[in-house]
């Protein structure tokens, strides 16, 4: 039946998403919001997207402020008790996602039942449910705003709402997957799940080599197959896993299957449905209707999204989602790429913005740009320019980010410089300040001074000197750094 359901929607995407939009609407319509914009009057797609704009977190802020403090049918119908943090914006440290008993069902656990659901589909001997699952999250206790509103970061709100037949087949207990002190956390997952029977592993790839790397200080076992014997899936998400890649491979010790998903505190967007196949499966039935924006339309004053069936292969578009959680045509931030339309897969290609994001961090241009003005503002010194990348796992240290700063004015001390660039950053972002704590998924970061004018000899040797042409303040990746790092030698 499960598997029925899946490949009605896979089949009739358009129809699947017309009826979300149907059914999100008609919901929603008696909601604050939904006066607002005379939902009792929207009739057609084209209605939907004239009637209401696309909205940043910022543009609903003020519609979640709201509703953390306890009103109801604001932004949905039903009552939003529970709230997901996130990494924020650019004004604010974290961001709260409203999440609603509909989008728990219908967008995330419907979604995790697909994944299952494809991978059985794809490996049907599989022993998948004989063993026990470990998820690698919950980096936030769960907080109470009153008794009525709680929040925490996704993971732990879905283990805090999961069905009490899900305790079953995860581990390790409750108490520990949510606890929020990571040092501590860590050891206790390490010393409770080393003699379980674990079949699956699911988390981003910082904090499972971590946890990898400590149970097999503790069992004494060179690869994690001596350990658990029975390891057949890795699910990721959430950074890219090309850098993680071969070093969990070789940690793991022995071939088992990966499978990558594309979920966010907004909703279960996609994953993997082929194990051959490194494109997404776009989740159409699940609680949320997509718009995408043509990266070149963003920033304009009446931006034009299109639909499913007006995408093209491998151009870079934003999504635009409505959910049943309560956003309204709310852009996501991500970029993605289409690689297949029958069925719609995609990939994530990156953000609108330049940003750092190899360890879950999600540092943008605007943390850094305020960090560095504290940092130079309490070492006496200015920055003429800068760039930065990640520096990713080895198998001897964690990872950091590297900075390239060309001063107009140096610091009498660049270590004083890096200590305050990284409080600065802390300061300004939690999931930065989650990965440094303690130094256990980054270190501290590597601040190279450089000669004035470096910047300007590299973006001449590639003919972008002069005019609109710059240097990118943020990159996921260390082409660029690398080159001006040579240049600097």
């Amino acid at each position: 039946m499960r598997l029925w359901g899946l490949e009605n929607w896979i089949t009739f995407p358009v129809s699947a998403q017309r009826n979300v939009l149907q059914h999100l609407v008609t919901q929603a319509q008696y909601t604050e919001f939904g006066r607002k914009y005379k939902f009792s009057r929207l009739f057609t797609v084209k209605d939907f997207k004239e009637r209401i704009p696309i909205h940043e977190y910022n543009d609903l802020k003020p519609y979640i402020n709201r509703m953390m403090a306890g009103e109801q049918n604001i932004l949905w119908n039903t009552p939003i008790n529970w709230f997901a943090k996130s990494s924020g914006t650019t004004s604010d440290k974290s961001k709260f996602i409203p999440i609603s008993e509909e989008s728990l069902k219908d967008i995330h656990f419907k979604g995790s039942k697909d994944v299952l659901t494809n991978y059985y589909k794809n490996f049907p001997d599989s022993d998948l449910l004989t063993g026990k699952s470990l998820v690698v999250g919950g980096s936030h206790q769960v907080s109470s705003l009153d008794e009525d509103i709680q929040y925490g970061d996704l993971s732990a709100v879905l283990m805090q709402n999961t069905p009490f037949w899900g305790h079953w087949i995860r581990t390790p207990e409750l108490s520990i997957a949510l606890l929020d002190e990571w040092e501590s956390k860590i050891e206790r997952l390490a010393q409770n799940t080393i003699h379980e029977n674990v079949t699956s592993l699911a988390g981003v790839p910082t904090w499972t080599i971590i946890l990898i790397k400590r149970i097999l200080d503790i069992s004494g076992k060179k690869t994690l197959k001596e350990v658990w014997p029975n390891l057949e899936l890795y699910m990721h998400g959430g950074v890219s896993f090309t850098p993680y890649r071969e070093q969990i491979k070789k940690l793991i010790g022995a071939p088992i299957n990966y499978l990558e998903m594309y979920n966010a505190s907004e909703g279960f967007f996609a994953a993997q449905n082929m194990p051959d196949d490194e494109g997404l499966l776009l989740y159409t039935d699940h609680g949320i209707f997509y718009e995408f924006l043509p990266v070149e339309e963003y920033g304009k004053g009446n931006a034009k999204t299109i639909g499913l069936k007006e995408v093209e292969l491998h151009k870079n578009y934003a999504p635009v989602i409505s959910t049943n959680g309560g956003l309204w045509r709310y852009l996501l931030g991500d970029t993605i790429q289409f690689t297949s339309l029958r069925p719609y897969k995609i990939k994530v290609s990156g953000r609108l913005k330049h940003y750092m994001n190899a360890f879950g961090e999600e540092v943008i241009v605007d943390n850094a740009d305020k960090a560095i003005a504290i940092a130079s503002s309490k070492t006496n010194s200015i920055v003429k320019d800068y760039t930065a990348a990640p520096v990713f796992f080895s198998e001897k240290n964690n990872g950091a980010h590297e900075w390239l700063i060309e001063f107009e004015t140096r610091p009498k001390d660049l270590n004083l410089f890096t200590f305050e660039l990284d409080e600065a950053l802390k300061s300004v972002n939690s999931d930065y300040e989650a990965k440094r704590y303690k130094n256990i998924a980054l270190r501290l970061p590597i601040v190279h001074s450089l000669e004035k004018n470096t910047f300007n000899k590299w973006l001449k040797s590639k003919g972008k000197l002069g005019g609109q042409h710059k240097v990118p303040r943020l990159s996921n990746e260390r082409k660029m750094i690398d080159e001006i790092l040579l240049m600097k030698e």
